[in-house]
Formats: structure tokens, C-alpha cells, sequence
């Protein structure tokens, strides 16, 4: 068993810094290939299938056949996890067009590359997680839903990275990237939900937030608990006028959110925060104890 970062490239279990893939492979050219991020949670990877179901429907967006099953793709991630060595940690499974000549053209890639990277991953540090993350608003913009739908978890993250770059000369945790129209979208790598008198609420995905698996959950959550959920437009003003505010996703997990461009939330980490924080990491040792037996 080992806890060093661990890769299995198309079949092949090796060391992170053994794995190689051809520079002239179109992910690395262009971005061309999707991905999905899993945790670990207990030795097992936490509804691996909803997020290789995921990635099939990625991948069939941008016309990329995986040259693996669902059953043998489960069968990778949960052999690289194996021999991962860690209760927890995370995944990073990618699909990439593959080698090919050079052009955007992938008609000469025949071969794609699948790769499953198992490490750690931290967003925030400690400190943010518990006292609340700072966000600003990001001059960059989300790209439109009708240029790049943002269901295809696709490598170009180009957008997000610029964004984070934002946050980072800001001096602040983390950046809300806005639609064109100026409403709210997600984070660089998280999606959003704010409280307000008690009602939990999220943009829908078609204000261009990905449709996270983390965020499915805690909106499940949240109408098992009788919490009121609304999914519809948020505005900057409804950020820096709610109640709570918090980030979700497979590498965020949960992190309460403490100011938004400088102002400070009513409660942070709030009551809903707190109660939701709860039921997601019971959630979590339910499954993996459903798992086990």
C-alpha cells in the first residue's frame, strides 16, 4: 500500500511522476477531453457512478469515445484506490482526445487517453474552512450557455483560471464568475447557494453553473430536511444580502462563505450551513457503510 499520488494511464498503474502522455495529444494542445473529480471517503470512491455517468454524457457531448466500459472504468477507479493507501483523498479521471497532428481538427486523434490520478487536494486552508472564505465578484465572465454549455465538464478551464487569478491578486479565497446578462453563475471551481430568511437558493444551470454533483446532493438534502429551495437568478445584490452563503463541490466539499467583495454576512458558518454541513458528511458515512456490507 502506498500514500504517494498515484496514476493509472490507460491500464497502467504507476507512480505520478512515471506517467506520461505525448506532447502532441489534442487535451494538452486544446483542451480537448473531459473530466470528472471523485472523492474518496473511506477507501471508496463517494457516487462513483453518478459521476462516470457523468462522463459519458461529457464525452458524448463532444463526440470522444472512451475506449473503456462503465464497468471497466469503475474497475480502474476502484483498483487505483486500492493501492492508494489513504481513507480519503481525491480523483482525478480524464479522458483526452489523444495524440493527433497539429490543427483543432480531431479527425487524425484515434487514440484517447484515459487517465485516473489519485492525490489530495485542498481549496481553501483550514482557517477559511472553518471561520468562512472571502469572495469577490470576478470581472471575468462565465462563458455563455449558448457558446460552451456548461453541463460538458470539458479541460478548458482557461475562463476559471482567470478568474482565480482575480481572486488571487485580491488577496481573497475565491472569485464568482457572472453571466453575460450579470447574473450569478458559480465559483472558479464551486457551485454557490446563499440563505435568505431561512429559504436555501442556487442559480439554475441554465444561468451557466455546472450541474454539480455535491450540489444535486445538498439539494436533496435540504428538501428531505423541510429546508424551502428555490433555484432561480441571483443577482450581486443577493449575495451581499443574504443571510449565508456557501460553496459546494467534490474538492470544495462544503466551505461556509464570510464576506463578498468586502461585505460581511449576516452569520457565518450559518444555522442552514451548519444543519446541511451536517447531513452531508452523514451522508457520506451511510453510504460508505452501505458499501461496505
Amino acid at each position: 500500500m502506498s500514500e504517494q499520488a498515484l496514476c493509472w494511464l490507460n491500464g497502467q498503474l504507476l507512480p505520478l511522476e512515471e506517467a506520461s502522455i505525448p506532447v502532441n495529444d489534442h487535451g494538452l494542445l486544446y483542451g480537448d477531453g473531459v473530466f470528472e473529480g471523485i472523492r474518496i471517503y473511506h477507501k471508496r470512491a463517494f457516487r462513483l457512478q453518478r459521476h462516470l455517468d457523468r462522463l459519458a454524457l461529457s464525452a458524448r457531448a463532444i463526440a470522444l469515445d472512451i475506449p473503456y466500459s462503465l464497468a471497466e472504468l469503475t474497475a480502474a477507479v476502484e483498483e487505483i484506490v486500492a493501492v492508494f493507501g489513504c481513507e480519503s483523498g481525491y480523483i482525478r479521471l480524464m479522458v483526452t482526445r489523444g495524440p493527433g497532428p497539429l490543427g483543432l481538427n480531431p479527425a487524425g486523434c484515434h487514440r484517447p487517453n484515459v487517465i485516473i490520478i489519485a492525490d489530495q487536494i485542498m481549496l481553501v486552508d483550514s482557517q477559511s474552512r472553518e471561520q468562512g472564505a472571502r469572495l469577490i465578484i470576478a470581472a471575468t465572465r462565465r462563458l455563455p450557455f449558448d457558446g460552451l454549455d456548461p453541463r460538458i465538464k470539458s479541460l478548458n478551464y482557461l475562463n476559471h483560471i482567470l478568474a482565480k487569478i482575480e481572486a488571487n491578486h485580491a488577496g481573497v479565497d475565491e472569485a464568482v464568475l457572472l453571466n453575460s446578462q450579470g447574473r450569478v453563475t458559480e465559483g472558479t471551481a464551486d457551485n454557490l447557494f446563499i440563505v435568505r430568511d431561512g429559504t436555501l437558493a442556487t442559480p439554475p444551470c441554465t444561468e451557466g453553473a455546472l450541474e454539480g454533483i455535491t450540489r444535486e446532493l445538498i439539494l436533496e438534502l435540504a428538501t428531505e430536511a423541510g429546508i424551502p429551495v428555490q433555484i432561480a437568478p441571483l443577482a450581486p445584490y443577493d449575495l451581499y444580502t443574504a443571510d449565508e452563503c456557501f460553496l459546494t463541490g467534490t474538492g470544495a466539499e462544503m466551505i461556509p462563505v464570510r464576506d463578498i467583495d468586502g461585505r460581511r454576512l449576516t452569520a457565518c458558518p450559518g444555522p442552514v450551513f451548519k444543519q446541511l454541513n451536517r447531513l452531508f458528511f452523514e451522508c457520506i458515512e451511510s453510504e460508505s457503510a452501505e458499501a461496505r456490507s
